[in-house]
């Protein structure tokens, strides 16, 4: 049976994000697949996915999480991974001067204790964009916003890094950078 779009997605992020070795399928060190490889490994453990689905999920998806190679050859995550092996390549940048995180009100208390960590993920994943910080707060029940002072971050030392969909990344977000959005 052929996945719908949304569950090809889904796969496709804990694939090429976190679990490649759960199909057989491995990435190089900057996170690239061979796409027929994937689609073959795919196939054979019950996930039928096609390379049309493939590029029609990259082309259509609003959040930009896929990359494809310009040889066409091979696909990677954007962001998101937990992975450790695997180096994007991404290169220190200025982020605006304040950027936003969507989380909910029950991680308040955690958040202001220890500030924002990257948990299982190599990054913290910020936005500039308040009504994006809002819908990924919403993934959680009510949501908060968070101002980052991504300006003062930088200013005393973090680093940032901006994936090729516009998502901002940092290690962590220590508390005394981050108020609540009012």
């Amino acid at each position: 049976m052929k996945k719908t779009n949304i569950e090809t997605s889904k796969f496709l992020s804990y694939i090429l994000r976190h679990e490649p070795e759960s199909i057989g399928l491995t990435l190089d060190s900057e996170g690239w697949a061979d796409i027929n490889d994937l689609i073959q490994l795919a196939n054979t453990s019950g996930n039928n996915i096609t390379l049309e689905q493939i590029h029609s999920i990259v082309e259509n998806d609003k959040k930009g999480r896929f990359s494809v190679a310009s040889d066409g050859q091979y696909i990677r995550a954007v962001q998101g991974h937990s992975l450790q092996s695997v180096d994007l390549k991404l290169e220190e940048t200025t982020p605006p001067a304040s950027l936003f995180h969507g989380t909910a009100q029950r991680f308040i208390e955690s958040i202001n204790a220890e500030g924002l960590i990257s948990k299982d993920r190599q990054y913290v994943h910020l936005t500039a964009d308040y009504e994006t910080a809002v819908k990924t707060g919403m993934r959680y029940g009510r949501p908060v916003v968070l101002n980052i002072d991504s300006q003062k971050m930088q200013e005393d030392g973090c680093k940032f890094y901006q994936a090729e969909n516009n998502v901002w990344l940092t290690l962590a977000v220590p508390p005394a950078y981050i108020n609540v959005y009012k």
